[in-house]
């Protein structure tokens, strides 16, 4: 993965009002297209046509798009009918990239229905030399935004003169 994203000492200014209660940030640089599949590539797949689940383990990678979202396990829900996939659940330490932005947490539920990402568990989300940090990032991938909260961290380096 990214080695924690050349950690947090790395942190630099995002295009944020930062502060404990939460900061709103662009993620990935084109809207997400919903509508495009999904393709999931793994070391192993369980199904269980009981409950509309499948379990994919080790190295998954989940495509959609620009968007990829890589972990060790990954829950995908079928909806009712199994007419396509209601929803997925990365765990084990997770890894979201989107054009030049990408995101590290401990986990991740990702609403396809609705394009909401949910990225949870000591996020570390990176754009280019910029870095933010926070407990949580609710990523919306048809808006190309993010929200993050939870303990914000940021610095702010002045931009060089001439």
């Amino acid at each position: 993965m990214f080695a924690r994203l050349a950690a947090t000492a790395a942190l630099c200014c995002l295009p944020v009002l930062a502060g404990a209660q939460g900061a709103a940030v662009a993620f990935g640089q084109v809207q997400s297209d919903r509508s495009l599949p999904v393709e999931v590539t793994a070391d192993n797949l369980s199904v269980n046509q009981a409950d509309n689940t499948a379990l994919f383990t080790g190295g998954v990678v989940i495509a959609q798009g620009s968007t990829r979202l890589s972990a060790p396990r990954v829950q995908v829900v079928y909806l009712a009918d199994q007419s396509g996939i209601e929803s997925l659940q990365a765990s084990g330490g997770v890894t979201l990239v989107s054009g030049d932005d990408a995101a590290e947490a401990a986990r991740a539920d990702y609403n396809i229905t609705t394009g909401m990402i949910e990225l949870r568990g000591d996020v570390l989300l990176v754009q280019g030399d910029n870095a933010i940090t926070g407990e949580t990032v609710l990523v919306d991938t048809g808006a190309g935004t993010a929200r993050v909260s939870g303990r914000v961290r940021t610095v702010l380096q002045p931009g060089a003169t001439e």
